[in-house]
């Protein structure tokens, strides 16, 4: 079995002070990730944060899927919505786009149950990696039918719907929901000041373009159509090269700061618990501790009985797995599939139902598909945030919206070069600002690295006040204005 890694902490603690140097508890964060070995990493990546059970047969597995959730009894419009497609393509519009939405959020339930079957064979870090990309896979394929049916408007829309749901409904569910039960809960504060720079960085990659555009077009004759096309792929490589980066750096050179034990995250506070004002330092008489500077002291001066570790509870036993992992591989790519050919009907119907009703592209792009993308998941980051693992919460959560930002959109608008369809960065004005005040909104929420529930209040006021105003937005489709050269793509045989 492979040695743990805090028990390798200790062996080196031990060999330190046998050759005479000195250990010091308060290295920063920034500190012990330089010094972290590649083979450290890849164990905290690999090994489970508790010993896997034995996997179940395959009857089992089929077993677990079907008692999976409530939601698979939605499952019965899959067939419905196929045959609603064929029979009535074009003239029962509304009823095809409602059968498709409820098909797909089974689907995307199950998609998250089996990631969270995959989530429990590997590392805290992986795991949280995992479900992120996993979770992404829905909007993933929707954004990949609508560049193929030249939907460029549904794939801006749902990209930034996509980034708003995960930054303002889930994460704010998930502080209201942990803020009923605690009355205070900590996070990795350096990890997720790391992941507001990449979310701000991603915002500036749609900003500056779009400001480029409108400046070069206002300015000039020419309507810089090819120009704004060159910057978006330039760009876009760059975000890819960024994201990739971003993994390197989280899942070997620092990942440390990702680690499930970490300095710089403050334990969860109960209800009826008063908190002490800091007392002097103590200092400890242990032969491994040299000193504790007085920072770390006075952040760790409370009393043992102030703060409840309530995952000693859960640390015991094993995670039994309910799939196997053929199961598991396999349900993945059975959904899948079954996602792609659903999302499809769902796209094909969405012109038609937003001809003669009043609700616009841009609503079901930014607020309902997102939410079809994300309720499954979305319940069991909260469900996860209630049980004190609030960091793996915003790891998904954040974690999602940075692959969106980062990943999922650069790829789009290469794939877009790639098949002659002119998707650029600058989006709708409208919702480019909205997704830079979401960012900056949430910036300024985990600044501190703690949450309580009137922090998920805001956030949630916030989400709800742009559903209203989406609402009643009409929409300005920026990839219109490059219409002479749209002709030219768009319909390239």
């Amino acid at each position: 079995m492979t040695t743990p890694p805090t028990t390798k902490r200790s062996a080196t603690f031990r060999n330190r002070k046998a050759t005479g140097d000195t250990v010091n508890r308060t290295t920063s964060p920034r500190q012990t990730g330089r010094s972290f070995s590649l083979a450290r990493a890849v164990i905290m990546i690999l090994q489970p944060e508790k010993e896997v059970g034995s996997s179940p047969g395959v009857w089992q597995s089929l077993r677990s899927i079907l008692l999976a959730s409530w939601l698979n009894l939605l499952l019965l419009f899959i067939p419905v919505s196929w045959a609603l497609h064929f029979a009535f393509a074009g003239e029962k519009d509304t009823i095809i786009f409602v059968c498709s939405f409820l098909a797909i959020i089974p689907l995307a339930k199950l998609l998250a149950f089996a990631t969270d079957e995959l989530s429990l064979r590997v590392g805290k870090t992986l795991a949280g990696l995992l479900n992120a990309s996993l979770g992404n896979t829905v909007e993933l394929i929707v954004a990949i039918i609508s560049l193929q049916k030249c939907e460029l408007q549904i794939i801006q829309s749902s990209l930034v719907g996509s980034i708003l749901n995960n930054l303002l409904l889930v994460v704010d569910m998930s502080f209201f929901a942990g803020g009923i039960k605690f009355q205070e809960q900590g996070f990795a504060q350096l990890a997720t000041q790391l992941n507001s720079s990449l979310l701000a960085i991603s915002v500036i990659a749609v900003l500056l373009p779009a400001a480029l555009h409108f400046s070069v077009v206002n300015g000039t004759e020419n309507d810089g159509t090819f120009d704004i096309l060159s910057v978006s792929y330039g760009t876009s490589i760059i975000l890819l090269f960024l994201y990739f980066s971003s993994l390197v750096f989280q899942l070997f050179s620092h990942a440390s700061l990702y680690a499930d034990e970490n300095e710089d995250t403050s334990k969860s506070t109960r209800y009826g618990v008063k908190k002490h004002k800091a007392e002097p330092p103590i200092e400890l008489q242990t032969p491994n501790i040299s000193t504790v500077s007085s920072e770390t002291s006075t952040a760790v001066a409370h009393r043992p009985e102030d703060n409840y570790d309530v995952k000693n509870s859960s640390e015991e036993g094993k995670n039994q797995p309910r799939l196997s992992v053929r199961v598991t591989v396999g349900l993945l790519t059975v959904v899948t599939v079954l996602v792609g050919v659903t999302v499809e009907w769902l796209v094909d119907s969405i012109d038609g139902m937003t001809r003669n009703r009043h609700i616009s592209k841009e609503f079901i792009g930014v607020i309902i598909l997102p939410i079809v993308c994300r309720t499954p998941d979305g319940v069991t980051i909260v469900t996860t945030s209630v049980k004190d693992e609030l960091d793996l919460s915003m790891s998904i959560a954040v974690g999602s919206s940075i692959q969106i930002a980062l990943s999922v959109t650069p790829f789009i608008v290469l794939l877009g070069w790639i098949m002659g369809k002119p998707l650029t960065l600058p989006f709708d004005p409208y919702e480019s600002v909205s997704m830079f005040l979401a960012v900056l909104t949430v910036n300024c929420v985990v600044l501190d690295g703690k949450a309580n529930w009137l922090e998920g209040m805001i956030l949630m006021c916030l989400y709800a006040i742009l559903c209203v105003t989406f609402w009643f937005y009409p929409g300005i489709f920026c990839t219109v204005l490059h219409f002479p050269f749209f002709k030219q793509l768009s319909f390239r045989k």
